[in-house]
């Protein structure tokens, strides 16, 4: 197996004359660094009215009576809405639990319950200051053990009624339950020589996107149309649809330009709401959340409870594992946490051999606002907590720590706990290239503060679901490309312009990419899980091959020799040898609009099947790991004894990137993915307190800024993988994914203690400093 860094194959394609493998500025950079981009909250349109909604302000309660009438008759209310204008239920994909306004009971502070459009938006606060609203409190079900204990009350008394896509281990407060066993693991633990335990708890990590959510819509003969800063144009349009209870096809959804969206933008938050208000106002109607709204009611990640149990041998051979992991659903399951049930069970078997397993994944319904997927969506903490248990068995065994992950990590040829077989993998390649940015035993500080240092390999997948999309060749040269493919800051737009540009042979900036329009646009899975450039990438790919050649036979004709002879270049074909002999592409399209018709394909892409054991699982939506990368961070870090504070120094990463499309943009999503997972590993925690979100602003809610981001030493590994276009594997995704892991182990390096919770505050490292009950833990010498 060969693996290059990009700086060699970059070089390679400047002098081919070729874009892929470039740095290619992004087509919307301008606009958006001018301040002239129109994002979804800047949209609207002429005559929109003001929405405001009615949230419940407790958790758990019985609707006992609702009456909007006095609301309805205000100055300038021109609709009011509830749950009964809204007849649907809906769910991400599984378990369709969720209403648009609570219907009977309220289940967490700040859900839906009537919203009002009117003239203004003081004539809409006063509006929902006057609906008449009597609630009967119930006792909350807030802690995730306790909800799933026997008499507790079910926060869905009618679980069992709801619709399901597949029918799994369910009941109760038990959102869903995937399991994956193999081997004999009771026997394997009755003989080990060494059994480690531990218990890892971790936090909500909102999203924060610069923009909140927002959406217009209106209602125009029997059809919806919302024009919303969307990650999913296509999950947004069915699930309004089914909300709604009407047809998909009623439903159209326009994606604005969009303002960050991490995951938080996959789902129909606000949609419905504008869409049933546009049609009984008969009006454009507007609603764009608050920064409060935003932070305590739009699906964060989940927080969890990981509990691992390990049988090792005395040399540090891991021979079985069993993990029980708790995952927050919140109310609903409008965000991705059932879907995702099984992540957590890949994870833990993904990056290390481990021959037995039984792991268990229940996700679990509290009184909470409902949470959904967030970049690495199960991943970083599923990671932390087996990472930092690693460094648990390391000081058990008295190893060193790079020395037992060296030992177990899986390599070419390997399987998976899932009886998946990794051919590419190149885990081994990426410790290497790691060791010799940031070399294991060389540390940089020699102050008086207490030093740490961490290594962590990682694999990840990258999101698979179909794409579709059309190429078409313009009269004037240019190339225009559809698709429902979304871009959410991360340039994957960009890598799609240059596979078409390459394909077509025309500079990348005469491709053009259509704005996605669930109307005119083919699907798309949605800008998730990293799979944009991955997935339509090899659609459009697909198309660009046909319209290749369909320029070749009309050229073939205008220049009077072979297909075989031609070459398409610069925006012209030309014939081999004989490059004054050539036509522009606007007269190839000038002429085959008279005689064969114009130039235009199609394209589609699914994800092949992957072998996998379906027998060892149970439960399991996502059943294996497509497009799979591999990837080792090291961080190193400093605290002082006397605050906790904690200062990272350096950080390192080298990353399988597949073949990198565009490395400048992949650097930018790396330091971006750094960023956010040092607000998990370190400040963020969105709080939870009897049922209501204490963080209600960015006031509270601590982010990472450039101050308390390390220089990033990085390096692409080119391991081109064989289920996308181009050997392309996904980028933005996986260098989260490690973050907290790394950070965190290198803590608890510095601080001698071990670290079972997240995030490191001060606070928190103070305390750990100062538990004379924790000191097995991994010697600072490694």
């Amino acid at each position: 197996m060969s693996v290059e860094s990009t700086v060699t194959n970059s070089a390679d394609v400047v002098a081919n004359g070729r874009v892929v493998g470039t740095t290619v500025p992004r087509a919307d950079g301008d606009a958006k660094i001018r301040g002239a981009a129109v994002y979804g909250m800047d949209y609207t349109e002429p005559g929109a009215l003001t929405v405001r909604v009615l949230r419940s302000s407790v958790p758990a309660a019985r609707i006992v009576r609702l009456n909007t009438s006095r609301a309805a008759r205000l100055p300038g209310v021109r609709a009011v809405a509830t749950a009964a204008d809204t007849p649907g239920t809906s769910g991400m994909l599984v378990v369709k639990d969720q209403s648009a306004f609570a219907r009977d009971q309220v289940r967490y502070v700040g859900e839906p319950i009537a919203a009002v459009a009117a003239d203004t938006q003081a004539q809409a606060d006063a509006a929902v200051a006057a609906i008449e609203l009597d609630l009967d409190p119930l006792e909350p079900v807030l802690d995730l053990d306790e909800a799933l204990t026997d008499g507790t009350r079910h926060v869905h008394p009618d679980w069992a009624d709801y619709q399901v896509a597949v029918e799994g281990h369910r009941g109760g407060n038990l959102a869903w339950e995937a399991k994956v066993e193999r081997g004999d693991v009771d026997t394997v633990f009755a003989e080990a020589d060494v059994v480690v335990t531990d218990e890892y708890r971790t936090p909500r990590q909102h999203q924060t996107s610069i923009e909140p959510h927002a959406a217009v819509a209106r209602y125009e003969n029997g059809r919806y149309t919302v024009h919303t800063p969307t990650q999913f144009p296509f999950m947004v349009r069915d699930r309004v649809a089914e909300l709604l209870g009407v047809r998909p096809s009623l439903v159209r959804v326009v994606v604005t330009e969009i303002g960050g969206g991490f995951g938080g933008k996959l789902d129909a938050m606000l949609e419905p709401i504008v869409c049933v208000l546009a049609r009984k106002a008969g009006r454009p109607v507007r609603l764009v959340n608050s920064r409060t709204e935003e932070q305590t009611t739009c699906a964060p990640r989940e927080n969890a409870i990981i509990r691992l149990r390990t049988a090792v041998s005395r040399d540090g051979t891991l021979l079985a594992q069993e993990a029980v992991a708790l995952s927050d659903n919140g109310a609903n399951s409008s965000g991705e946490t059932v879907l995702c049930a099984n992540v957590p069970a890949l994870v833990l078997g993904s990056t290390y051999r481990i021959p037995n397993v039984r792991y268990r994944s229940k996700v679990v319904y509290t009184n909470t606002p409902p949470t959904a997927a967030f970049r690495g969506v199960n991943g970083p903490y599923t990671v932390f907590a087996r990472e930092m248990h690693l460094d648990h068995i390391a000081a058990e065994l008295g190893i060193d720590r790079r020395e037992l992950r060296m030992k177990n990590i899986l390599r070419t040829g390997d399987t998976m706990i899932n009886g998946q077989v990794l051919p590419d993998a190149c885990l081994d390649t990426a410790m290497d290239r790691l060791e010799g940015i940031a070399p294991w035993h060389e540390r940089r500080s020699d102050d008086s503060r207490l030093r740490g240092i961490a290594v962590v390999p990682a694999t990840w997948l990258t999101n698979p679901g179909p794409s579709g999309g059309a190429v078409r060749l313009s009269e004037d040269g240019s190339v225009v490309v559809t698709s429902g493919a979304v871009d959410i800051g991360t340039g994957a737009l960009t890598g799609i312009r240059q596979i078409v540009a390459d394909e077509l042979g025309v500079p990348v900036d005469q491709v053009l990419i259509a704005r996605p329009d669930t109307d005119t646009a083919g699907f798309d899975n949605g800008a998730q899980g990293s799979r944009t450039t991955f997935g339509m990438g090899a659609a459009v790919l697909d198309a660009a091959t046909r319209v290749h050649e369909q320029i070749l036979d009309a050229a073939a004709g205008m220049l009077e020799v072979s297909v075989s002879d031609l070459e398409l270049a610069d925006g012209h074909v030309a014939v081999r040898g004989v490059p004054e002999k050539r036509v522009s592409l606007a007269e190839v399209a000038g002429t085959a609009m008279w005689t064969t018709g114009p130039i235009s394909s199609t394209g589609k892409f699914a994800a092949p099947p992957v072998d996998f054991d379906s027998g060892c699982m149970t439960g399991a939506l996502f059943t294996h790991m497509i497009g799979v990368s591999y990837h080792a961070h090291l961080a190193e870090v400093e605290v002082d004894p006397d605050t906790g504070k904690v200062d990272v120094t350096r950080y390192a990463v080298v990353q399988d990137v597949g073949r990198a499309i565009n490395p400048g943009m992949i650097e930018g999503q790396v330091h971006g993915a750094v960023a956010q997972g040092l607000g998990y590993a370190l400040y963020e925690d969105l709080r939870v307190r009897d049922g209501a979100v204490v963080d209600k602003g960015l006031e509270s809610y601590r982010l990472p800024t450039a101050l308390d981001i390390p220089p990033i030493d990085l390096e692409l590994l080119e391991n081109p993988g064989d289920q996308g276009p181009l050997g392309i594997k996904g980028a933005a995704e996986p260098p989260i994914v490690p973050v907290a892991a790394v950070v965190a182990c290198a803590v608890a390096d510095a601080i001698g203690t071990r670290i079972n919770t997240l995030p490191l505050t001060p606070f928190d490292v103070l305390a750990a400093l100062r538990d004379e009950n924790s000191r097995d833990v991994p010697s600072r010498s490694g």
